[in-house]
């Protein structure tokens, strides 16, 4: 048996040892949330050899905003199967913390093995008005601004301080739409020049149309093992060796929009910058946003990021974090990395911000 890899915090050793998306499109409109997220869990339980009877723990992340319903996680738990009951939570927040609850239910001792899964249907609402119930109440949601606006202020801001250029931006979002040719699972997958994106008209300037999110529809499943058991499962477990999530006050104003201080903070008590890094799965919506992710993170020049495509390619929301975690622990997986970062973000313009390190044994 494989030699689990050192923890940084000291916890009980946690891996992934399966991870499963859907094919993330613009609007699904054949399926419901049920049935979009049914075929992922039978595909992640299928990977990991499992069945639900197995699993001691579930945890979701989705909003109610987004599907107009209230209680929907209780209802997505159809897509698993209700009886026996199996003791089980919810975050009102994207999968990955949703994952981040279930590895601390896993330090209890009691269970082995947790099933996390996150889904949104963004194709549903108007997500302007739904994100914009996030801000603060008295001074910024009555203003209704809208999700481009606001990061076009914070792209700005990366601008004018001389952290990245619009070309870089560009060049961001050609590299990402590049590398999702080989993700089967991506919305935007092509090879775009630099200089055909830069003809692009603006959607907010300083933010042209490449350099947002698509409108996505998805969800994303792993199945996190604890102990000697993921060695039972899987050849090569990918160890979550450091995670931690941090926010900032969401007092837009009081923030320096550059600089994102949570997720700094998160990578220095995840460990990132305690080994190689051979590559990094980054939530960066926006494309202005990465340049201030990778140097939170402190990822090294040879680093490479987002080999999936990351979330200008695809970016389900409530999905889009735990993906993250997924892409980077399936290249352990795969045996195609041995020590990898996975970082999510939740909130307007970088809020909240979450950094898991994962290493194979």
């Amino acid at each position: 048996m494989s030699q689990i890899p050192a923890a940084k915090q000291g916890h009980r050793p946690v891996a992934v040892v399966a991870f499963a998306q859907s094919h993330v499109v613009r609007a699904e409109t054949n399926s419901n949330e049920v049935e979009m997220l049914m075929p992922v869990v039978h595909e992640v339980f299928a990977k990991a050899g499992i069945t639900k009877d197995d699993v001691g723990f579930i945890c979701s992340g989705s909003t109610d905003y987004l599907i107009g319903g209230p209680f929907s996680f209780v209802t997505a738990l159809d897509a698993i199967g209700v009886w026996p009951p199996k003791s089980e939570s919810h975050v009102e927040m994207d999968g990955a913390w949703a994952l981040y609850e279930a590895f601390v239910r896993l330090q209890e001792g009691d269970i082995d093995i947790a099933l996390v899964y996150g889904f949104g249907k963004s194709s549903l609402g108007d997500l302007d008005k739904i994100f914009a119930l996030q801000l603060d109440p008295y001074t910024m949601a009555p203003l209704n601004p809208d999700l481009v606006s606001l990061a076009a202020l914070q792209a700005r801001v990366v601008i004018d301080q001389g952290i990245a250029t619009e070309e870089d931006f560009a060049a961001v979002a050609a590299r990402s739409r590049r590398s999702a040719l080989s993700n089967e699972f991506a919305q935007v997958r092509r090879d775009d020049s630099v200089e055909d994106l830069m003809a692009e008209p603006y959607a907010v300037s300083p933010l042209r149309r490449h350099c947002l999110p698509p409108i996505s529809d998805g969800a994303s499943a792993i199945v996190l093992v604890a102990g000697d058991r993921a060695f039972d499962l899987v050849e090569r477990p990918a160890w979550i060796t450091g995670i931690d999530h941090r926010i900032e006050t969401h007092a837009i104003g009081a923030r320096n929009l550059a600089v994102s201080t949570s997720t700094a903070k998160a990578a220095e008590m995840a460990g990132v910058g305690e080994g190689p890094v051979d590559l990094a799965e980054v939530h960066a919506p926006f494309a202005s946003q990465e340049a201030i992710l990778t140097t939170a993170l402190g990822l090294p020049s040879s680093t490479v990021i987002n080999p999936s495509g990351g979330a200008l390619a695809a970016n389900a929301l409530m999905s889009g974090g735990l993906t993250r975690i997924g892409e980077a622990a399936q290249a352990i997986l795969d045996g195609r990395a041995k020590r990898v970062v996975a970082h999510a973000t939740s909130g307007p313009v970088l809020q909240q911000n979450l950094v898991c390190v994962l290493e194979g044994a």
